[in-house]
């Protein structure tokens, strides 16, 4: 049997292509680019140092915003972001590849060695970090780069978060994200894998240890739907899926598949199936293509490679014997109240041999609610204030713990105005305290 990792990601742009494409840039001056990416990267500042051949300056003004530019280059919805906000999509004109630039730029930074950026003298203060996904690695990059001492604690085998379990192979694979991580490593960070706060190391061990922590422990798993059936073989959560087939080959061949959601794991998750060779790949939503949460271009992705959108659908149960054979849905629509009801009498099936959970991930309130004058509000989401403080004087947290579940590019962006904070309120207090 034939195996298959999935679509790989756009190739990084020649020398020539990245020059051609640098030079269509007008070097706009109020830089909507910039204005629209959440760690405000110079961009026109980045693509005018490619177009002068000096690529250690561009990857420079791109790292020195945003230490995971490499990854963010890929995984980042620039069609909504930077490119988004292009002027040529004013012109009606194809917007800048911003993306892909910055890939160019930082590669030989990130995955080489240049050495862009030098040690510095320590300051003595050590910060511990819970959690190596982006929001803590770029907290960590930017507090060693300042001197501190830093040293994060990730769970999981490998560190990385989302970029190294949750990103579809056809956007960056799972090489990338480590080898990113060692950059961030190269900078002084040390992580410690496989242990969990909590378990591995108290939490009281970790204010003896460190003079500020930071939360970056991201979301959890995705929660059963409390659907007859679901315990068949064949039904997983969409991210666990998404994490197998990142480190191990897999075909779907003869496979027909049916992913649960509307946001835009369910839309990786279900383009990633077709391009696994699945036969019939199918998105079940309870509500309209307008409602969905994901991103226009990666709908139109989906449904380029063939995936059957099924609306205004409800699971109502999975059928099989010991595998699945079917989903089972309603039908839906909203209601004279203007609340969203099933159908009577509406109930169908689609044959599915694979049934994905993408509706949505639990937050990690049980061990946040554990840290003593670290609020949750009522949708689990850790409560912070401009500068990422958490109630506790001595801990900061940011990424998909404070804001839900956004973008990777967003964690990097409340990891390094964190860090900003961090160093501030440590280089302004006398030692021990």
């Amino acid at each position: 049997m034939s195996t298959k990792l999935g679509f790989a990601p756009l190739p990084t742009m020649t020398a020539d292509e990245a020059l051609s494409e640098a030079h269509r840039c007008l070097m706009c001056w109020d830089a909507p680019c910039t204005r629209a990416c959440p760690t405000s990267i110079d961009v026109p500042g980045f693509i005018k140092r490619i177009a002068h051949d000096d690529l250690v300056g561009s990857a420079r003004t791109i790292l020195d915003a945003n230490i995971l530019g490499a990854s963010c280059a890929r995984v980042c919805p620039t069609e909504v972001l930077c490119a988004g906000a292009c002027v040529l999509n004013e012109l009606h004109e194809r917007p800048i590849d911003i993306g892909r630039l910055q890939a160019f730029a930082t590669d030989d930074v990130v995955f080489g060695d240049l050495g862009l950026f030098r040690s510095v003298e320590s300051t003595g203060r050590s910060v511990g970090i819970v959690g190596a996904g982006p929001a803590g690695l770029a907290c960590g990059a930017e507090l060693a780069r300042m001197g501190h001492d830093v040293v994060m604690y990730d769970a999981n085998e490998k560190p990385g978060g989302l970029n190294t379990y949750g990103v579809a192979n056809y956007k960056m694979d799972q090489q990338t994200a480590i080898r990113e991580v060692s950059f961030v490593e190269s900078l002084g960070v040390e992580i410690r894998s496989g242990t969990a706060v909590g378990a591995d190391v108290s939490l009281d061990d970790l204010f003896k240890n460190h003079d500020a922590v930071f939360l970056g422990v991201g979301l959890g798993a995705v929660p059963a739907l409390g659907l007859d059936g679901e315990d068949l073989n064949g039904v997983e959560d969409a991210l666990e899926f998404i994490a197998a087939l990142r480190s191990a080959s897999v075909d779907l061949t003869g496979q027909h598949v049916a992913v649960i959601g509307g946001g835009n794991t369910a839309i990786d998750s279900v383009t990633q199936a077709a391009l696994l060779g699945a036969d019939r790949v199918y998105l079940v939503y309870r509500r309209g293509r307008d409602e969905m949460k994901a991103y226009p271009h990666d709908i139109e992705r989906a449904l380029t490679n063939g995936v059957d959108f099924i609306h205004w659908s409800a699971p109502k149960r999975i059928e099989g014997d010991g595998s699945v054979s079917a989903l089972v849905c309603d039908r839906t629509e909203y209601g004279s109240d203007g609340k969203l009801q099933t159908t009577e009498g509406s109930e169908y099936a689609i044959p599915v041999s694979m049934v994905l959970r993408a509706t949505g991930q639990e937050k990690r309130r049980s061990f946040l609610e554990q840290i003593d004058g670290v609020a949750v509000d009522a949708s689990g989401r850790v409560t912070v204030d401009d500068q990422f403080r958490t109630g506790n004087d001595r801990i900061w947290a940011g990424g998909d713990c404070v804001n839900g579940g956004k973008e990777v590019v967003n964690a990097v962006a409340h990891g390094k105005a964190a860090a900003i904070d961090i160093d501030r309120v440590l280089q302004s207090s006398p030692r021990g305290k």
